[in-house]
């Protein structure tokens, strides 16, 4: 009874949040994975959306720790890294509440996280799969018109990029783009030195994400 009275209290903070805020964060995990990758991605991001489509993001996006009652303060969660993710069962249950209770999860592998964080969305959401969204799926022209789907960024491995994702009750919760890297076409142009139009795709992909989470 207390766990489901918690879960209740969680789902009307999240309901509340996602009223009346505009707010993201960029989540902080253990492992040795570089959770801080790509400082300036979040802030440049934020930055177009307010510009381009309408929302009221704050400049500077907060960090939170998976295990954390602070989640619930933020309808969107950006996650990232290069490395090693481990999540323990307590932030295994923390961070599902978050998902089922309305929040939103989207992980950006920076390259050389798939292996390690599929293991951890496996332990997230034992009864379901990661399962690959087609290029008909609103995320991908809700305000900007992405026909073949994901955006290749980075070459990586050279694999085609994936949009993978877990759904619950018709709502897309946690979003894995891999293949792609968003966040490295997020950043400030000097950092990669991507062309403008690379940039330019990565910034609307990542403005269609931000406009699902908010709205869905």
């Amino acid at each position: 009874m207390k766990q489901l009275t918690t879960f209740f209290f969680f789902l009307l903070l999240l309901c509340f949040f996602n009223m009346f805020s505009q707010e993201i964060a960029i989540l902080k995990y253990q492992g040795g994975g570089d959770w801080y990758a790509n400082p300036t991605a979040l802030p440049n991001l934020i930055k177009f959306c307010n510009n381009n489509i309408g929302t009221t993001l704050k400049n500077k996006p907060e960090t939170v720790e998976v295990g954390s009652s602070s989640i619930f303060q933020y309808p969107f969660i950006h996650m990232t890294g290069h490395g090693n993710v481990v999540f323990s069962d307590e932030e295994i249950e923390n961070l599902r509440t978050y998902l089922l209770s309305g929040g939103f999860l989207h992980i950006d592998d920076n390259y050389g996280m798939k292996p390690y964080i599929t293991r951890e969305i496996k332990r997230l959401f034992p009864e379901s799969n990661l399962n690959e969204l087609g290029a008909e799926h609103i995320i991908f022209s809700n305000k900007y018109s992405f026909p073949e789907g994901l955006p290749k960024i980075h070459e990586h491995d050279g694999q085609r990029p994936q949009a993978l994702t877990i759904s619950k009750n018709n709502r897309i919760v946690l979003l894995f783009t891999s293949e792609s890297d968003l966040g490295d076409g997020w950043e400030d142009p000097t950092v990669h030195n991507d062309p403008a139009e690379i940039r330019q795709k990565a910034l609307q992909m990542g403005a269609n994400i931000i406009t699902y989470a908010f709205k869905n």
